[in-house]
């Protein structure tokens, strides 16, 4: 091993103490309200890490001086190799402190792990990204291929102050650029104690928010009313909210289960591998969320008073579309509402699949296997969505692939969003260390 490998793979260290220093400036995101306002603090202080070694990052002032990214290239030594895009939001879910064992800004660390909001969602990663950057600068590491590292605000509340905003006011961001990664990946589920699955993110449910209206004559509460605005409407919600959306397996989905039948030595039923996925915790539960569109009534208001029978109804549903399936969603949702109910879209977004078999993937198997014999990577689709949205705009490729190896007790999907956050300090080397040794050879 080199000096200089050496010495950046000792800085790898410090990603413990930049994710404190992240945790601690609280980045909440309220969406357009006024106390938004951490982001652009934190931007600051990742743009000042990075000068520290010597790089020259910009900081980029989007929608508002409040919401802020920071972007920085690292050059790679293969100048005809296309640019990979390294991401992660700076902004945080907001937590009620009196719910949590330990300061959810606090960045304390007990018991073995770092507590605090964005522990894992996702400034982990962000301190990683620093760490390994950094090592770089110190060192005069350089990666194979060209690697932008981005920054963002705004990706808890959709991106439109952050990734969505980039790509339409500032693409040259993204020049050369042919694949992206940042979060939901590369975290471990222990299967026993010489395997360890590593879902690699490689798909991403589409978004539609939909917006239902009903409207009628108006009348008095204690008439014969046969036009009720609110039963026509509770009668479309209630055909959704019941819905038993048919399973379809696309490609991720389908090579997850797959390989998860190998894994557990479990026959998997074609049409229903509900028995496979209750192995795997929550992560069942969300992996099951995958194999089908979804439609979920979230709001409903109507009318103002008991004896006035309203002229207008309105409801709120989530929408999740498999990619490949978003005709048959629409188509749905237009049978079930019927003609006396209309429907509009509040916000839509993408539904992404990735290539499965690539030489980028294959590098990130690698990098796990290296740091953990026992690793068994596969791929997998989120049910939510993250920055990626954005970037697959450009035509870039999208992965989620943030290394972390977790206790086999900690259930890790409800640490997202959840009370008391926390991250093993132990599994923050692993990730540090595992993205170091991917990033050099992607």
């Amino acid at each position: 091993m080199t000096e200089a490998s050496t010495t950046a793979i000792a800085s790898l260290d410090e990603v413990v103490t930049l994710t404190q220093e992240l945790i601690r400036i609280d980045t909440s995101n309220f969406g357009d309200s006024a106390e938004t306002v951490g982001e652009a603090e934190a931007a600051d202080y990742v743009a000042q890490r990075l000068r520290e070694v010597g790089l020259e990052p910009e900081v980029v002032r989007t929608s508002s001086d409040r919401r802020r990214a920071v972007t920085v290239r690292i050059p790679g030594s293969d100048a005809d190799a296309p640019a990979l895009l390294l991401h992660g939001h700076l902004d945080v879910v907001p937590a009620v402190a009196s719910d949590w064992m330990h300061d959810p800004f606090g960045g304390a660390i007990e018991d073995g792990f770092l507590w605090g909001r964005g522990a894992v969602d996702m400034k982990d990663m962000d301190a990683m990204i620093l760490a390994v950057v950094r090592g770089w600068a110190r060192s005069g590491v350089r990666p194979r291929r060209d690697i932008v590292v981005l920054f963002l605000p705004d990706e808890e509340a959709g991106g439109s102050h952050g990734g969505h905003w980039l790509v339409d006011n500032r693409p040259d961001i993204f020049t050369g650029v042919s694949e992206a990664v940042g979060e939901v990946g590369g975290f471990s589920v222990t299967v026993r104690d010489d395997v360890r699955l590593y879902p690699i993110q490689t798909a991403e449910k589409g978004i539609r928010w939909l917006n239902l209206r009903a409207a009628e004559r108006a009348g008095h509460g204690s008439m014969i009313h046969p036009d009720n605005a609110v039963t026509a409407l509770a009668e479309a919600v209630a055909r959704i909210g019941r819905h038993e959306w048919p399973i379809r397996r696309t490609k991720t989905v389908d090579r997850f289960l797959t390989e998860l039948s190998a894994v557990y030595g479990v026959e998997l039923e074609p049409d229903d591998p509900r028995a496979l996925l209750e192995r795997l915790g929550t992560l069942g539960y969300l992996v099951g969320a995958t194999l089908q569109n979804t439609a979920n009534p979230t709001m409903f208001s109507a009318g103002y008073k008991h004896n006035v029978i309203p002229g207008e109804a309105t409801a709120g549903v989530d929408g999740r579309v498999l990619p490949g399936y978003e005709h048959e969603f629409e188509e749905t949702i237009r049978e079930l509402v019927g003609d006396s109910v209309e429907v509009t879209s509040q916000h839509e977004d993408i539904a992404l699949e990735a290539p499965l078999d690539s030489p980028l993937v294959d590098r990130m198997g690698a990098a796990l296997r290296a740091a953990d014999p026992g690793a068994h990577p596969v791929p997998y689709m989120i049910s939510g969505g993250t920055d990626a949205k954005s970037f697959a705009r450009l035509g870039i490729e999208c992965y989620g692939f943030s290394p972390l190896r977790m206790p086999p007790d900690l259930d890790y999907w409800r640490l997202f969003h959840g009370v008391d956050e926390r991250v093993p300090v132990d599994g923050l080397l692993f990730g540090a260390d595992v993205l170091d040794r991917f990033l050099r050879e992607c």
